[in-house]
């Protein structure tokens, strides 16, 4: 304990942002390493994307607190005004991680193509549609073709490549007339 009274302020801050950047590391390395130990502090505020308490943000957090911490005792401020200034530097790093990586996981596709998506669309029939049987239709939800298994609602022959209307969605198959 003979270290403890000559441990500088500049010092502590440099060690909280060294603690950050090590826990920044490990997460950027092994993923979102607690949530393997059954600590899960990420609450994605209901959006499905990056929460704000996710280890990666809270090591900008932390990394940042700790380097501005101690270049703002460099430059003469005390501990309050450096753990200010830390901590301002800090929410606005870690809005920034978490604005940015929102706005990733908002540009991600899915193929998940829901009911109302495909209702009341006009597809064309690429595999005809035999008496009370099934065939394959093709139609174009956003900038995506989209193949279906279909039968037509009265039961009666479709032809290949004639234009029909999805009115039904039962499972994975569509019902066209």
């Amino acid at each position: 304990m003979e270290w403890f009274p000559h441990l500088t302020q500049f010092a502590v801050f440099l060690a909280i942002s060294s603690v950050g950047f090590l826990f920044l590391l490990v997460a950027l390395v092994f993923g979102e390493a607690f949530e393997h130990f059954g600590a899960d502090f990420d609450h994605d505020l209901g959006h499905g994307g990056p929460g704000f308490f996710s280890v990666r943000i809270l090591s900008v957090f932390v990394t940042a607190f700790g380097g501005f911490g101690a270049g703002a005792t460099h430059y003469g401020l005390g501990t309050l005004g450096s753990s200010g200034v830390g901590f301002a530097s800090g929410v606005c790093f870690a809005g920034l991680i978490y604005a940015f990586a929102s706005f990733l996981y908002s540009q991600q596709a899915s193929s998940d193509l829901r009911t109302r998506d495909i209702l009341g669309k006009t597809a064309r029939v690429i595999v005809p549609i035999p008496p009370n049987g099934v065939g394959q239709v093709r139609c174009q939800i956003g900038e995506e073709l989209v193949d279906k298994i279909a039968r037509s609602r009265d039961g009666h022959p479709v032809a290949e490549n004639v234009a029909v209307t999805i009115v039904d969605v039962l499972g994975e198959t569509v019902v066209v007339e």
